[in-house]
């Protein structure tokens, strides 16, 4: 695969004479963790499934990581080649990636709640080669899916399944093939010549403009963000960093995954997220530092409360995705004793702002934080023009850690010749600079941290036979922050729909849950302008108006 990553040459000899990239790969971070802390416990994978705890030590995540890239190499996986996984927080989504950059090959994380359309658009959009899934997870069978998409992807030539039985497991195919046993076919791991400019991650995101776009990182663009972002939060080799957010999206991926073994920590991963097992595993392993959306701060806050227990090793948690509401940062530092890290962040460039831990309280809940070193913002208006404080507008980010641009649609990268790339979000920046998200240009709706693409829902849900106009449009929630609400005008003649008969009709159509609208308005007029676009900041005023009576 040749990538057209097009933003990373401009700017590399800049960022190299600045400090920013380091040329540095998780290789390098690894083999230094070996030589220093060995034996330390690197990982911890709960299932909650059959409730399995596996620890790695740091030399066993190399030795097993290596047996991986074999056996990849085996199914004749070669540099810059697409692997593509829809793993949950398992060890084998961990050491996956580790072994692809052992060998040159890029990593591609899909979502596990992605279906047939989602798939078949990603997996043909990276032309993937092996395609590694579940054999079940979560009572869907991502095996009998797999296979299905197979026979219509024509560069797709293997699936291998995680904890399955057959000639294409995992087991069999990536870890028990002997082949490390060999000392020769075990050097030939150093035929490769490995960079810290090569792609190194493929990640898509939410499809805001009708279909997702495949972000292109590198090494040197993922480290130049976790090591600003862990300084600032005085994270090192002695943290316990707790990961329930899913590593297919880049906030698990990049702190969950790459920032342990850059800190020599220890990870502690789970799969599903249930807050009690959450609390046994924060006890159990001294957790000190997790990351994830308000509703698992929701969650543990109450919890705690309610079962009267203590999570004393807990210091930092960082909520992103959306506004933190006051009244839960109060909460989670009555009942938890933890501080909240408010953040923002995008797929392609990592978390942008943090507020810090010396802050009060209240910067959490009324701002989004400060850029992270090696990150310029601005807010311009129409014209280009940057904005006085507190005065909304575009906001602009020009950062060390931006991407290299979205796979095969570089005419879509929003980036100016002088690296400036539009975020397509309108925000304010007070006085002292810190910076605040008042809404999207973009249509999103952002439910719990997950992005729902409004178009492609939108697109779906017109084909409903008796649907004449629709519109998506968020309307508040306390524990998620947004949900979707479907307003709809009927056609001519029809006279009624539910909304579990919308959500069927959608499911039917393959579209993921989590993007399924979970409230439907039937309303006989849809406000439009005269140009005939739906007036859809009218609906949310309706909609929150409505929600007060």
């Amino acid at each position: 695969m040749d990538f057209d990553a097009v933003l990373l040459p401009p700017r590399r000899e800049k960022m190299l004479q600045e400090g920013y990239w380091l040329n540095k790969t998780i290789l390098d971070s690894l083999n230094e963790a070996v030589y220093q802390y060995p034996d330390k416990v690197a990982l911890v994978s709960y299932k909650i499934e059959d409730q399995s705890e596996k620890s790695f030590t740091y030399r066993e995540m190399l030795h097993t990581a290596n047996k991986i890239s074999l056996g990849l190499k085996r199914l004749g996986v070669q540099k810059q080649d697409i692997v593509s996984c829809q793993l949950p927080n398992w060890w084998e989504f961990t050491l996956l990636y580790i072994a692809c950059r052992r060998i040159g090959a890029v990593l591609n994380p899909l979502m596990p709640i992605f279906r047939e359309r989602e798939l078949s658009f990603m997996l043909k959009h990276t032309e993937t080669k092996v395609l590694i899934v579940p054999k079940v997870f979560r009572k869907f069978d991502h095996e009998k899916l797999a296979y299905q998409l197979q026979k219509n992807i024509e560069s797709l030539e293997h699936v291998v399944v995680v904890g399955g039985e057959g000639e294409n497991s995992f087991e069999k195919l990536l870890l028990n093939h002997g082949l490390d046993n060999d000392p020769q076919i075990l050097n030939t791991l150093n035929d490769v010549t490995i960079t810290a400019d090569d792609i190194a991650q493929l990640v898509f995101t939410s499809g805001t403009t009708g279909e997702p776009k495949g972000v292109m990182h590198t090494a040197n663009t993922l480290f130049s963000n976790i090591v600003p972002y862990a300084k600032r939060l005085h994270l090192s080799k002695d943290d316990v960093i707790f990961m329930g957010s899913p590593m297919a999206h880049q906030t698990g991926f990049m702190y969950g995954l790459i920032m342990p073994v850059l800190l020599k920590a220890k990870a502690v991963l789970q799969d599903v997220w249930d807050v009690n097992t959450a609390i046994d595993l924060i006890h159990k392993h001294e957790v000190t530092f997790t990351m994830a959306s308000t509703p698992f701060l929701n969650d543990l806050s109450e919890a705690v409360l309610d079962t009267h227990q203590s999570l004393d090793s807990l210091k930092l948690f960082l909520c992103a995705g959306a506004p933190i509401p006051s009244t839960l940062v109060q909460k989670a530092r009555q009942n938890m004793g933890v501080k909240v890290i408010s953040a923002w962040g995008m797929t392609e460039c990592g978390a942008v702002t943090t507020t810090r831990p010396e802050d009060d309280d209240e910067r959490s809940f009324n701002t989004d934080g400060l850029p992270l070193p090696g990150v310029e913002v601005k807010i311009v208006d129409d014209h280009g023009e940057v904005l006085p404080p507190h005065q909304s507008g575009t906001l602009m980010i020009r950062s060390c850690s931006n991407f290299g641009g979205y796979m095969k649609r570089p005419h879509l990268n929003e980036t100016s010749e002088d690296d400036w790339f539009d975020t397509g979000d309108i925000a304010y920046m007070d006085e002292h600079g810190y910076i605040r998200i008042a809404g999207r240009k973009k249509d999103v709706i952002i439910r719990g941290g997950e992005n729902i693409p409004v178009a492609e829902v939108e697109s779906l849900i017109y084909l409903h036979p008796d649907i004449a106009t629709v519109a998506l449009v968020p309307y508040p929630d306390e524990r998620m922050g947004e949900k979707a609400c479907a307003i709809v005008k009927l056609k001519e003649g029809a006279h009624s729909i539910r909304l579990k008969d919308l959500v069927d009709f959608l499911k039917v159509h393959n579209l993921a849950n989590q993007y399924l609208p979970e409230r439907l308005e039937v309303w006989d007029e849809i406000p439009m302008t005269p140009s005939g676009k739906i007036q859809k900041f009218k609906l949310r005023d309706l909609l929150q108006q409505s929600a007060k009576v």
